[in-house]
């Protein structure tokens, strides 16, 4: 059997590596993955290491920066031509499934309808409103994916309020955790951070949910009563939001914050940047469905600090494991933040319940096993 794969990207953020693990154990299990993506990226790479056929075609992305009629008219335009690509593959390969990860890609789920091929739809995205894009994906989903794979119980709730026919199935996200738990040091030294500094990080890409101006803020407001602290943010710009970079730039220019916060941009070391971290926060300012860099910072030993933003309330023990947060609410923030910068007792002990957390309740091993059942029970049913 042959499975076409379409992913919404060629990064290796969150939605990219499960999608990495999903096509291993499909290709364990038997199948051959062909994965087709918008552009050629690092996650090309990685597939092609693994021996995994990559094909690179614009498919038509889904982004806000398209929410315009000529914007609507641009993605129609790529859809078509994305179908007709579909259908020269479909005659070299022979697909037997259509898995799409993320809603962002939506070229996929039609096609398979159009040509009875099963459909999976791996949704990693909280759309709140019913704006006529959440009516279309519902639409959509409705009619071409009976069981929609979910990241979150958050997730679940708000997509089933909406659909008729599909049935989401909740399968946490799971990683290969020892690059995290065994990673080697990064000196302080090679990020110019000086020695002895309390370090707090943030990773996550650059978009309007991420929030990484609220962890500026918190950052300038405990820089003034805690200078030994250092703020570490990991993370580039999805392609059009370009203009938050700049804005976060200016931010730490006009706080005069330039010795005391490091923007790093893109790393490929994350995991050792994770295994100096003293605090991790996640401010995502947005639904955020199952950011999989909780689960990296636990398993690194970090106590977290995220907002009550969707999957984060899965995965984050409130005082056990971290604290959660409402949105936006800086002043929670900045006294969830002061409580772990004076209590290195409290840190270790969050850390090392996180990190147990994460091995028991988010392995890979249980999200292989879920995986593949989900896999075949698309494959009965079909």
């Amino acid at each position: 059997m042959t499975v076409l794969f379409l992913n919404s990207s060629s990064d290796l953020y969150g939605s990219s590596r499960i999608l990495i693990e999903v096509v291993k154990i499909y290709k364990n299990a038997g199948l051959t993955p062909v994965v087709v993506m918008s552009e050629s990226g690092p996650l090309q790479s990685h597939l092609t290491d693994l021996g995994v056929i990559v094909r690179i075609q614009n498919l038509g992305i889904l982004r806000r920066k398209y929410v315009s009629p000529s914007g609507v008219v641009n993605r129609l335009v790529k859809n078509f031509k994305a179908y007709r690509f579909l259908d020269q593959l479909h005659r070299e390969f022979k697909f037997d499934l259509v898995y799409s990860n993320t809603l962002a890609v939506v070229v996929g789920a039609q096609w398979a309808k159009w040509n009875n091929l099963p459909h999976c739809w791996h949704i990693h995205e909280m759309l709140l409103g019913s704006s006529p894009l959440v009516k279309l994906l519902t639409r959509m989903l409705d009619n071409t994916t009976p069981a929609p794979i979910v990241v979150s119980e958050a997730v679940k709730k708000l997509w089933e309020k909406r659909l008729t026919k599909s049935t989401p199935r909740v399968i946490h996200n799971g990683l290969p955790y020892d690059n995290f738990l065994n990673a080697p040091e990064i000196s302080l030294q090679k990020l110019s951070i000086p020695e002895n500094s309390l370090i707090i990080t943030m990773v996550g890409r650059i978009n309007p949910g991420k929030g990484q101006l609220f962890f500026l803020q918190l950052a300038k407001e405990i820089l003034a009563s805690y200078p030994h602290c250092h703020f570490v943010l990991i993370g580039d710009p999805y392609p059009g939001y370009e203009s938050i970079a700049i804005e976060i730039e200016n931010f730490i220019t006009e706080n005069k914050l330039e010795k005391q916060v490091s923007n790093l941009g893109f790393r490929e070391d994350v995991a050792s940047i994770l295994k100096i971290t003293d605090i991790f926060v996640l401010p995502s300012i947005l639904p955020d469905s199952l950011p999989t860099v909780i689960l990296e910072a636990m398993a690194s030993g970090c106590p977290v600090v995220a907002t009550r933003s969707g999957g984060a309330e899965e995965m984050v023990l409130d005082g056990k494991t971290g604290y959660l947060i409402p949105i936006n609410e800086l002043d929670q923030g900045v006294n969830a933040l002061i409580k772990l910068i004076l209590e290195p007792e409290l840190r270790e002990a969050f850390g090392k319940a996180g990190r147990n957390r994460v091995l028991e309740n988010f392995s890979l091993e249980s999200f292989k096993t879920n995986i593949e059942n989900h896999l075949w029970q698309q494959l009965r049913k079909n």
